[in-house]
Formats: structure tokens, C-alpha cells, sequence
């Protein structure tokens, strides 16, 4: 079969260059049209471009091979082979970026432990050598009759995870396109139990997102204590001949996240609760002494068992999202997770203006909703410390919220608000038990309710009612449910401490899913993107906001620098105090706005210029008509570039106080290609040559860049895809260049 596509031919350079430049170059020849023979079942191209800045023309596809002994999941940047007789296994997992094997040894596809007894899900064994698996061994795996039986695979389209609805700005409103793979197993031990195992292989993606689900069709309940969803026996990162697990690096040609992370970090690895790298003693040839080279990854959460599973009822397992890479470079790493981000977590990309309200009164809101209208901002959330309280399901309370809403809505503006769940005291009855002492007290804020406990359960009730009465848009959680196990044996929620954990999260992942189908925007400092919130804190301490202005800019800019490396700039706010916040006296706070308007428009202009949404919190948003102008002029600005300036972060320089610092935003399907921001936190005006990298603007030829409104300069890229820019910074200022 035959197609014809356009072929981009590359020569690709991979070596590494200076500190701001390591990542993998190509340079573009030519592009022409010819006839291209679709590649073979067992003979598989490598990929020659790079899909961060060319889309990649073959899709996602299941197919089969001649002799119906295998399928293979590929979409031109990954491959995955399964064999499925005489059972079903994973054995080929390559990276065709870079032409990496991930796989050395064959696995089960997913491990179940029903009623206290682990079972595995598909498998092949014989496999003697565990240091590589060649492709002729496979043929005299076998199976072992005690494990789940590959029944039959379906091939479908990818839906999205969420049916996600948002009217308001984002920079991708397009649901990720694909395949999924569902493989059945069954076993004559479980009647009535059938597993699936799941396979989303992404269009232009080098991701496959795994899950299990069982469905109990029978008339039994059975308890599930444990799905591992993915078992990967991988090549090592390194061999040492003496060095234990921790000492040593895991496999970096793979990435993983999960939709079951939390631990108020603001950083998905450190909130990770399901990844798992363990030892493998039956690989005898590694070349640890002691075995323990960490070489098998399994995911699960290792808090979440004794569910019971009743008849008629669908377990849904952790998704797991596997990301491959093709370098070690930082920012390279965290472009990919940031790309999967916008491709699969569409919902992530909407980026409201807001203010964050502190108001006693009505009157206060309708101000600052006229505030925000006459300046461009689009969004009011009312903050801690204001007089809303979701929580007051009167009806006089909610009518007057519906109101105030619909005030706003007649003006274009969304109305929010915050809604605090843990770091509070409810009763002995309702708050989490501690496993160790029995006692209220030992949740991870201290005093904290179980969302299990009638107090949780009606709250769940009560936000939903409350947004679905009110017709508000933002919803600002403050310290949900951050893992606490409960060991209450009379909350409704959950059974005892042992399932504990995953009920609760299942409660606020209900939540958070409704919400977010309702076309609610919503702020929670946690990990919980990948079940529809939209944004988390940047990072930050918060007693910084009692430190002078002149420290909070400064560090301001390495809180951005340090918070996008993983998160793109829509997914992370900062915040700058207008009032004062938990300490710090005048020099802290920008009111009255109009006397230190010059520091108001810089922290605008650096975070706006960041792509990050800030949570100016106080009473107002100007006090006289030139400060209005000034925040109109900023929002304006921000508008204008605002595609741009939510492209990806490339990270220049961290501040530091002794010389310049700042980020390049990119784009290649940008007329704009990329904005500049730099700043100058000495008291002197500064010139500087700098060169900076244009590799992911697409422009490998040359660039057109012009300082601010001015006239363009046509500059010429480098070999090694930087710029040479003259650039000239005030004193404690700052400068934007734009490149086309």
C-alpha cells in the first residue's frame, strides 16, 4: 500500500552545545512530495524530524500481522508490539526518535490481587537471559494456565478522558486525536470477571496512556486489593557493581505520570504516589553484585486496597501516561511533558485574567466588577478572607450570589470564588482518624475532615449545588484532599482505613470532573490536572510576600524561571499582595496603587510577560485614572501577544541580582514565533550581547526581530541556532523583543 505525503528529510545533529542550547538540532533541506511505501510490520523507520516543530504526518494505528500472532501500536514516533498467542505480552517497546529498545524482558500486562491473592494478567515465560529479549526467543514463550487468558482485542478512537467545557480564552481548544487498543483477558478461576487491559497510542505524540478496568458481570463480589496497570521490565539507565536502588539512576528514556498525585509540592514528581521502581533477582547477568539494580517499573498506588467490587460494578485502575524521551537536556525533558500537557489536557491551556478580590460587602464586588471591565480584565475571584461562603445553601445566600453573577455575566466578566476543605477543624465525628493513634489531629494539615464523613459528603453535595444555582464560573479549592488514610469505621464514604485513601480520592475526582463539564475553571493546589483542574501554584513562600517590593520582584522572576520547567505557563499562578499579606509593612504592599504604580506595572508586566496569571489580591485594581490606564495599557498588551506569551517558556537565565536575566516564549506555528523577556535588577543601566536560542521558534535560517513596536532587524541564525542581540536594559527595568 502506497500513500503520498510530504517528506521533510533532515540532517540531525545531536551533540550537545552550550548551556543554552543542548538539545537535539535538525536543519531542514527540503521539502518535496513523493511516493512513500508504508513501512513494514517488523521493519519500522526511525523518525527523522522533530515533532516538537514539524506536525508528524503518519497517524496512530493498530494493526495485525500476517499470521495473527502479533499487533502492533504505532504512530511513526513509537512502536509497542504485543504477542497474543498462546497469551498476551508486550515485547517490543521502541523509541523510534532515537531507535532505543526500552523492553529487555517479557511481563504480565497488569497484575490484579483478588481477595488477597495475586494474579496476573497475560504473560509469556522461558525467557532465560533477562538482559535482552531477541526476537526468535519469542516464539517458544509460553503461557501459564493459571494467569488471565487474552480473549479478543478492539481498536477505537481516543475520547477524551473528560468531556471538558470552557467558553472563555484558551490556547487549544482541540481534543487530542488517536487510537485505543482494548485487550479482554478472562480466567475460568473468576466467572464473570472480565479485565481490559486499555492502550491510548496519541496522533504526533511519542505517549501511550495505559489503564485496566474490571468488570464484574457475575453474581459474586469479589475484593480488589491491588491493580498493577503496568509491569515494564526495562533496560537499566546505568550498571554499577555496587551501589543500592536509590543510589542508582532509572530508566530516563521514559517518562510516567498518573492521575493519582498529590503531596502540595506544585511538582508532579515529588506528588507522583504510583510509580515504582523496584529489583529484579532473576536477572543474574546485570552487573550488580547484589541484583539490585533498579530495572522494573511498576505502577499502583500502594494506599488504595480492599475494594469491593460487587456485582454489576466497573473498577477503573490509575491512568498511567508513558512519555518518551530522546534526551537528557532539561529543557528538551520538560518541552515534551509540557507538549503532552496541551495535546491530551486541553482544558489546561484556558488562562483567565483574574483579580483576587478581598471584599466585605456587595458593593465591593460590583466595583470590582466594574473595575474589571473598564480595564480588560475578564475574571473576579473572591478571596480568602471575603464574606462568600459557598457553604451557606440558603436560599437568600444563594439568590444574592446568583445575582452578583449574573451582574457580571451581563458585563462579560466570570465570577469565582475560594472554598477552604482541609487545614480546618469540623468534629471528632467527621474529621480524619489516624491509622497510628486513633485519634483526630494527624492529617496532613493537622485537623483535617474525611471527604468519606457525612461533613465530606454533604460538602460535595453543597458546592455542586451552589455553582449549579449561583451559575458561578471560577472555583478556588484550597487544600483538598491531600492522601490522609482515615481509619473511621463509621464514615459512609469508605469502609475502614484500607480504602480509605482511594474512595476519598475517587469523591474529589467526581467533583472536580463535574465541575469542570460544567465549563467551571478551577484553581487547586495540587496535582489534579489530569482529572480537570486547570491550574496550581507556581511555587512560592508565602512569608516572601511580607519582604519589600524590591525583593518580591526579584523573586518573583526565579519563582516563574523554576515554576515552568514542567508546567506550562497557563498552569501555574503567582501572586502579588496589593494589600498586606500574613506580615511586612508599607514597603511590602503596592496600595495606595497610585504611589508605587512603576513597581505595580513591572510585576504585571513580569508576570503577564511570563504567561503566568498572578492573584492580585486586594480591594480594587486601580484608585485613580492613571493607575487605570496604566493596568489597561499592560492588559492590552497582553492581549495582543497573548498566543505568544502562552507559548512555551524557554529559560534564558535565572535572576540572581548581578546581571541580566529572563525567558524566551516560542512558538513555530506562530506567526510570531517568539517573545523575549529580559530585566535588569541593578541600579544601572546595562548593555549586553546576548545570543539566544531560536532552535523551537522553527527559524533555522534567519529571524526577523524588532525591540518592542520598532522597526524589524533581519538577523541570521548561527550553526548552533542561536542569535547575536544587542540589547540595552534600564536601570531596574526591563525590555520585550518579538521574532517573526
Amino acid at each position: 500500500m502506497q500513500s503520498f505525503l510530504p517528506l521533510c528529510i533532515y540532517i540531525t545533529v545531536k551533540n550537545r552545545l552550550s548551556m543554552l542550547s543542548r538539545f537535539l538540532l535538525s536543519v531542514s533541506i527540503f521539502f518535496c512530495q513523493i511516493s512513500v511505501a508504508q513501512p513494514s510490520f517488523d521493519s519500522l523507520p526511525l523518525y527523522r524530524g522533530d515533532w516538537l516543530i514539524h506536525p508528524v504526518a503518519q497517524k496512530a494505528e493498530v494493526r495485525v500481522s500476517a499470521d495473527r500472532k502479533d499487533i502492533l501500536l504505532y504512530n511513526g514516533l513509537i512502536a509497542r508490539r504485543f504477542r497474543i498467542s498462546p497469551n498476551a505480552a508486550c515485547t517490543d517497546f521502541r523509541n523510534l526518535m532515537n531507535g532505543q529498545q526500552l523492553i529487555r524482558e517479557v511481563r504480565p500486562e497488569a497484575e490484579i490481587t483478588i481477595n488477597g491473592t495475586v494474579h496476573r494478567v497475560g504473560g509469556l515465560y522461558g525467557q532465560k537471559e533477562k538482559a535482552y529479549l531477541m526476537t526468535g526467543w519469542v516464539d517458544r514463550l509460553q503461557a501459564d494456565a493459571r494467569d488471565f487468558q487474552f480473549k479478543s482485542h478492539r481498536v477505537e478512537d481516543i475520547r477524551p478522558a473528560i468531556n471538558w467545557s470552557y467558553k472563555g480564552w484558551m490556547s487549544n481548544r482541540k481534543n487530542a486525536t488517536g487510537k485505543v487498543l482494548i485487550m479482554e483477558y478472562a480466567s475460568a478461576s473468576f466467572p464473570g470477571l472480565s479485565v481490559r487491559v486499555h492502550y491510548e497510542m496519541y496522533d504526533g505524540l511519542p505517549l501511550v496512556v495505559k489503564f485496566v478496568t474490571v468488570d464484574n458481570e457475575g453474581k459474586s463480589s469479589y475484593r480488589i486489593d491491588r491493580v498493577k496497570n503496568e509491569i515494564l521490565a526495562l533496560v537499566e539507565e546505568e550498571s554499577a557493581v555496587v551501589g543500592r536502588p536509590e543510589q542508582m539512576k532509572t530508566q530516563q528514556g521514559i517518562y510516567v505520570e498518573t492521575n493519582y498525585a498529590f503531596n502540595n509540592a506544585m511538582r508532579y514528581q515529588l506528588s507522583d504516589q504510583t510509580t515504582h521502581w523496584k529489583i529484579d533477582s532473576s536477572y543474574t547477568s546485570q552487573v550488580n553484585y547484589n541484583y539490585e539494580t533498579p530495572c522494573v517499573l511498576e505502577v499502583y498506588p500502594d494506599k488504595a486496597p480492599g475494594i469491593e467490587l460487587q456485582s454489576g460494578e466497573t473498577f477503573t485502575s490509575v491512568r498511567s501516561y508513558e512519555l518518551l524521551m530522546d534526551s537528557y537536556d532539561r529543557e528538551r525533558r520538560g518541552l515534551f511533558v509540557r507538549r503532552m500537557y496541551r495535546q491530551v489536557l486541553p482544558w489546561t491551556s484556558a488562562n483567565p485574567i483574574f483579580m483576587h478580590l478581598v471584599s466585605t460587602n456587595d458593593t465591593e464586588v460590583i466595583r470590582a466588577i466594574d473595575q474589571c471591565d473598564s480595564t480588560g480584565y475578564e475574571a473576579v475571584i473572591l478571596s480568602f478572607g471575603s464574606h462568600l461562603n459557598m457553604e451557606d445553601q440558603s436560599a437568600e445566600n444563594l439568590q444574592r450570589w446568583k445575582k452578583l453573577a449574573d451582574y457580571a455575566h451581563g458585563k462579560g466578566i466570570l465570577l469565582g470564588g475560594y472554598s477552604l476543605f482541609s487545614s480546618r477543624r469540623i468534629s471528632e465525628e467527621d474529621d480524619v482518624i489516624s491509622p497510628i493513634t486513633g485519634k483526630t489531629g494527624s492529617a496532613f494539615f493537622g485537623n483535617a475532615p474525611c471527604f468519606g464523613s457525612k461533613w465530606g459528603i454533604e460538602y460535595d453535595k453543597k458546592i455542586r449545588n451552589f455553582f449549579a444555582v449561583t451559575g458561578f464560573d471560577i472555583w478556588e479549592n484550597d487544600g483538598p484532599y491531600p492522601g490522609d488514610l482515615c481509619a473511621s469505621t463509621t464514615h459512609p464514604g469508605h469502609k475502614g482505613v484500607h480504602d480509605s485513601q482511594w474512595r476519598q480520592m475517587e469523591m474529589q475526582k467526581g467533583l472536580y470532573r463535574w465541575l469542570n463539564e460544567r465549563g467551571v475553571y478551577i484553581n487547586a493546589p495540587d496535582w489534579y490536572f489530569m482529572d480537570g483542574t486547570h491550574k496550581i501554584a507556581i511555587g512560592y513562600r508565602e512569608v516572601n510576600f511580607s519582604l519589600p517590593r524590591e525583593n518580591q520582584k526579584l523573586l518573583n522572576r526565579q519563582n516563574i524561571f523554576d515554576g515552568t520547567w514542567e508546567k506550562t505557563p497557563s498552569m501555574g499562578w503567582g501572586f502579588v499582595p496589593l494589600v498586606r499579606y500574613q506580615g511586612g509593612g508599607p514597603e511590602a504592599v503596592l496600595e495606595p496603587l497610585s504611589e508605587h504604580l512603576k513597581d505595580y506595572e513591572q510585576l504585571m508586566m513580569q508576570y503577564y510577560g511570563a504567561g503566568v496569571q498572578a492573584c492580585y489580591r486586594g480591594p480594587r485594581l486601580y484608585d485613580t485614572e492613571q493607575t487605570r490606564k496604566t493596568v489597561v495599557n499592560v492588559i492590552n498588551w497582553y492581549k495582543k501577544y497573548r498566543d505568544i506569551l502562552n507559548g512555551d517558556l524557554i529559560h534564558l537565565r535565572r535572576a540572581d541580582g548581578r546581571d541580566w536575566d529572563g525567558w524566551l516564549h516560542v512558538d513555530p506555528a506562530l506567526p510570531r514565533k517568539g517573545l523575549m523577556m529580559l530585566f535588569n535588577p541593578t541600579d544601572k543601566p546595562m548593555r549586553r550581547s546576548i545570543d539566544v536560542p531560536v532552535y523551537y521558534t522553527g527559524q533555522h535560517q534567519q529571524v526577523k526581530l524588532r525591540e518592542k513596536e520598532g522597526q524589524p532587524k533581519t538577523l541570521a541564525v548561527s550553526r548552533n541556532y542561536t542569535v547575536k542581540v544587542e540589547v540595552a536594559l534600564p536601570a531596574y527595568g526591563y525590555a520585550w523583543y518579538v521574532l517573526e
